[in-house]
């Protein structure tokens, strides 16, 4: 049976990078490896704002929920505050559907340097929570413009919020390495992080197989940088993951690397995957974009949706091909985006399952 995937390419060169993630799963959809995508575009971003004045319809989501899963590209643009993009599109997609695990993995890949002198063997995940925390729309302005002006903005987290993001996180380690870490800033915010830190070690005494502790996020942000292969399972909060996963990103060569999932871990609504790259506008249409974060977020689409072997095919595919030298320029190679996708799908009939 098919599986229905909405594609919203986006701005920028996250229609480039979507383009080249359909390829690899195309190439996968031979017929016989038994997966079959059916896919429905949808012209959401900047052009569709600047025609309607809005960045999807007011009934977006309705028209998403029926889907298996959402494959994103990037969203945003110089003539448009990035606030207004994000808040008419990926944050309603984020929260709508109650996608409150943002996933995100790295690891260092044969052929890609480390900007570390002496980067180890680094395979982290940072579980970000996705829906509630440091961004949140309550607060707001008063006296704009004047010398009274206030701004106030207020954070949000539920004992729930917390608890089941961090429960996942457990679940996570106990397939991994058996490690997490908490990343928190209690010592200077003193009301909603040390909440999140007592949730964090409530819910680790169910699981006393993992080894758990907190870092101070400055702290933690630093020993990314000293000592990476420490880190096994990161979590936290929607500010303190974002953050931390761009660090990992870049500790293993670039943020164009790195794929990101929106999970709806019930799967009462369609999860989204997407690179965790921005829509790069400086770059966009030079064909120069680095595919690999967008590929890789295929892959962990088709994991979600029950594709395992074939998502272990692309990203064995994807570590052959930078192992052999195929990288785009911000990796230091001389590649396109079309050719890292074409050398990435010539690889995937040998890649290991």
């Amino acid at each position: 049976m098919s599986q229905r995937i909405a594609v919203i390419a986006g701005d920028g060169i996250g229609v480039e990078v979507i383009a080249a993630g359909r390829q690899v799963l195309d190439a996968l959809s031979d017929g016989q490896s038994g997966l079959e995508l059916q896919y429905t575009a949808f012209p959401w971003g900047t052009a569709y704002y600047h025609e309607h004045g809005r960045y999807m319809p007011e009934d977006g989501l309705q028209q998403l929920k029926d889907f298996d899963a959402i494959y994103f590209g990037a969203v945003g643009a110089p003539d448009v505050p990035d606030a207004l993009s994000l808040w008419q599109l990926l944050i309603p997609m984020r929260r709508g559907f109650d996608q409150y695990v943002n996933l995100r993995p790295t690891r260092l890949l044969r052929g890609v340097s480390s900007p570390l002198a002496n980067p180890g063997d680094i395979d982290v995940v940072v579980v970000r929570e996705n829906t509630e925390g440091e961004y949140s729309d309550v607060g707001g302005r008063i006296f704009s413009g004047t010398e009274r002006e206030i701004a106030i903005q207020e954070s949000i987290f539920t004992r729930q919020g917390v608890e089941r993001v961090v429960r996942y996180a457990f679940e996570l380690a106990r397939t991994r390495r058996k490690r997490v870490t908490g990343a928190t800033k209690s010592n200077g915010i003193r009301v909603t992080m040390p909440f999140f830190d007592e949730v964090l070690f409530a819910v680790a005494k169910e699981y006393p197989d993992v080894q758990v502790s907190v870092m101070h996020a400055d702290a933690l942000a630093a020993q990314l940088v000293l000592r990476p292969t420490r880190f096994d399972v990161i979590v936290g909060s929607n500010l303190l993951g974002d953050i931390l996963s761009e660090i990992t990103a870049a500790i293993t060569g670039a943020i164009g690397i790195a794929p990101s999932a929106n999970l709806d871990p019930e799967r009462r609504h369609p999860s989204m995957f997407e690179p965790i790259h921005g829509s790069a506008p400086d770059i966009a249409g030079q064909g120069i974009a680095n595919p690999i974060g967008a590929i890789w977020a295929a892959a962990l689409m088709l994991d979600h949706l029950g594709h395992p072997a074939e998502a272990a095919r692309i990203i064995a595919a994807i570590e052959a091909t930078t192992a052999a030298g195929d990288l785009t320029p911000d990796l230091g190679g001389h590649a396109t985006t079309q050719q890292v996708t074409d050398a990435i799908i010539a690889r995937l009939s040998h890649a290991l399952v």
